[in-house]
């Protein structure tokens, strides 16, 4: 049996996320992760291979842990609760994890990765992608009988461009107003109610 890990990765990945947020990519170098989050430098190379390996984690967690939400909400039935249940759960992923939607808000892969992306990335992008895309092309067959690119671009207007927008615009404050949730999922249930045949 293998013993447990000293330097827990969540606080390796944290201490990446912060200094990122804090002071920009460019501060998140192997040598400073290592000083925010106690591991040493081994540690971070052996986990992660390099400074793309810590960075490319700390992007995909906070991209994995929007994703469960967003799908355990899209089971819904009905395809205008689901869409609004997503956006709930995007809204809700921003209240609860303020600090991991504001790195995949503010951050796109190619801001933080010396060379940008490799092809190992963007294939695990798409498969963790995938799953959410269906559910918009279910939720825009169930609507309008269609799931071409129009039908999918209109239930993505509601599903996914309110909230980023609403989320982005109050990524800074202290908190996210109370009503935000509401007027966001109201928004997006009359565009998704648009849509239907």
């Amino acid at each position: 049996m293998a013993p447990p890990r000293k330097h827990d990765s969540d606080v390796i990945l944290d201490a990446a996320r912060t200094l990122v947020l804090s002071e920009g990519p460019r501060a998140a170098s192997v040598a400073a992760i290592a000083a925010a989050s106690g591991a040493p430098v081994g540690t971070l190379y052996h986990r992660f291979g390099n400074r793309n390996g810590v960075l490319t984690a700390a992007w995909l967690r906070a991209l994995g842990r929007f994703q469960a939400g967003a799908l355990a909400a899209a089971g819904t039935p009905d395809p205008v609760e689901a869409g609004v249940a997503m956006v709930r759960a995007s809204i809700r992923f921003g209240r609860e994890l303020p600090e991991d939607a504001r790195l995949l808000l503010s951050l796109r892969p190619s801001d933080l990765l010396d060379g940008g992306p490799d092809d190992a990335f963007q294939a695990r992008l798409a498969t963790m992608n995938a799953p959410l895309i269906e559910q918009l092309r279910r939720i825009a067959r169930e609507l309008t009988g269609r799931d071409g690119d129009r039908e999918i671009d209109a239930v993505g207007r509601a599903v996914v461009d309110l909230p980023y927008a609403a989320l982005r615009r109050h990524a800074h404050a202290a908190r996210l107003p109370d009503w935000l949730d509401e007027d966001i999922a109201e928004a997006a249930r009359t565009l998704l109610g648009s849509c239907r045949r």
